[in-house]
């Protein structure tokens, strides 16, 4: 007879006892959740505020550069208000916006489009959908849509608006490498993400990460054509000198902030997402097999795309150990992961 567990019956045998049951119990994951989602949310804010700036200062140089008359005042006062740069923070934010909206309506289609997942059906891969199905049952949420990516990477994403429009797309590779109990694992972790909504803001921040990266290349593309000062002379073209300086600075500077709250905001979220898994599988032997064949395998991910690169159950891009820097990885080390989940049992 299955288990029953908070979430529902368990599909995957009896429920762990002595320190996994203990683990358990001391884990809030309502807590959680609710401290994840305002750290979320303030990672978000710095987001926005960071393209908010951004748009600012480009409209502050181009007032700078390109309106100020020849003859009068100087081009820049650092004490006044620009209106050049209200109207560029403006346009950053409608731009934002609709970005977004895109994102929230198609998000899950450029994603999938992006991985090169294809749609499977029942008949096609039954053992994955009767394991989507499980989780799924065990989380209390819709079934998602199931894709399969033609590679013999070992790796797994979700993706969707909203639980009722999600999607899980797992590897050909996991499919083969890994048994049923750790596949179970990978797919309560992507059903954990979809039933804690992070699959809506990574879409969200994803989004946002990319319109910034895109505006400061354009700027820092134009700014090889543009001359110091513009032709002028005195202060005129020393302050148009300045601002673009300051443009430069900003181009290279507001990407990288955009990146570290990008992956700031994924690290938290895997972490609550593994232990999640184990609360629907009830066997957490099962996801630690399946992070140690993931973490242990040396088959390339070819043409993975760094745009979702956030999305995977472990970076398809770039493999971050102990040793690296956690300001600079999406996803913690392999090893701390696997670590958390022993102490639960």
């Amino acid at each position: 007879m299955a288990a029953s567990g908070p979430w529902g019956p368990s599909p995957s045998g009896p429920a762990p006892s002595g320190p996994a049951a203990s683990g358990l119990a001391r884990t809030d994951f309502h807590a959680a959740i609710r401290r994840n989602g305002w750290n979320t949310f303030w990672l978000c804010l710095i987001l926005v505020l960071v393209g908010l700036a951004l748009g600012y200062v480009l409209g502050w140089v181009f007032e700078a550069y390109f309106l100020a008359p020849p003859d009068g005042r100087p081009y820049l006062d650092p004490l006044a208000v620009s209106g050049g740069g209200l109207r560029g923070a403006g346009i950053m934010a409608v731009a934002s916006a609709l970005a977004i909206i895109v994102a929230l309506t198609r998000g899950d289609r450029i994603v999938l489009g992006l991985a090169g997942a294809r749609e499977v059906t029942p008949e096609e891969e039954p053992r994955l959908h009767n394991i989507v199905e499980e989780m799924a049952l065990a989380g209390g949420l819709p079934k998602p849509r199931v894709f399969v990516v033609e590679t013999s990477a070992l790796n797994a994403f979700a993706t969707g608006l909203k639980p009722e429009k999600a999607a899980i797309a797992v590897t050909r590779g996991l499919m083969d490498k890994l048994s049923r109990s750790e596949l179970q694992g990978v797919v309560g972790h992507e059903m954990a993400h979809i039933g804690n909504n992070d699959i809506l803001y990574a879409t969200a921040v994803g989004v946002l990460v990319g319109l910034i990266v895109l505006v400061c290349d354009a700027a820092l593309r134009s700014f090889r054509f543009a001359r110091f000062g513009g032709g002028r002379r005195g202060k005129q073209g020393a302050a148009a000198a300045v601002a673009l300086v300051v443009l430069l600075v900003f181009a290279i500077l507001a990407p990288l902030a955009a990146r570290l709250v990008q992956m700031a905001i994924s690290r938290q979220r895997e972490y609550m997402a593994d232990a999640t898994s184990v609360k629907l599988t009830r066997n957490p032997l099962g996801l630690i097999g399946a992070l140690e064949k993931i973490g242990g395998s040396d088959v390339r991910y070819e043409n993975a795309n760094r745009a979702i690169q956030h999305l995977y159950i472990s970076n398809p891009v770039k493999r971050f150990g102990r040793g690296a820097r956690a300001l600079f990885s999406t996803h913690p080390a392999m090893e701390d992961r696997i670590a958390r989940l022993r102490n639960l049992g």
